[in-house]
């Protein structure tokens, strides 16, 4: 959890940049993979993203909530993530001060803090990120590294690809 503003723009920044990787990936096409026939496709997973990124902050009264859209078009989710994102850290520096992250809100009918919340928002986006990129190769897209290099990128390294 995060204890200063600060703390939480830094991982919120890099984080984001992560996302931002795997949607720079994505191609019209690849948004309709999906693994099970009832599953989310591609598409659906980065419509969530940006989705949830609305929908957390607004119950933490940090941005006001805005009508969901649905994006069909990899530049479509870049811009609207991208908004989301920018979104979500003017509402913070603006409305939020360390104190704030101390406190609590009913989020899904428990008593989360806020700096818990914001760790929340992180996984959340982590754990849907980690979803797509299996989607991804399966759509035979490029999967950028983002904790480390991808297979395809230990090539810059000069070395052969981990397995």
């Amino acid at each position: 959890m995060f204890t200063t503003i600060k703390d939480f723009i830094e991982c919120w920044k890099q984080e984001s940049d992560a996302t931002l990787k795997i949607f720079q990936n994505l191609t019209d096409d690849a948004l309709l993979q999906k693994v099970i026939v009832d599953g989310r496709t591609l598409g659906r997973l980065a419509n969530h993203i940006i989705e949830t990124l609305i929908e957390m902050p607004s119950k933490l009264g940090i941005i006001m909530d805005e009508e969901n859209k649905i994006y069909t078009t990899p530049s479509e989710l870049i811009q609207a993530y991208t908004e989301a994102s920018e979104n979500l850290l003017l509402g913070i520096q603006t409305k939020w001060n360390d104190e704030t992250l101390k406190e609590e809100r009913n989020m899904y009918g428990e008593q989360w803090k806020n700096s818990f919340s914001l760790w929340v928002l992180i996984l959340h986006q982590t754990h849907h990120r980690g979803q797509m990129t299996v989607l991804m190769r399966q759509a035979g897209l490029k999967v950028p590294g983002v904790y480390g290099p991808a297979k395809e990128e230990w090539s810059a390294f000069n070395m052969p690809a981990m397995n």
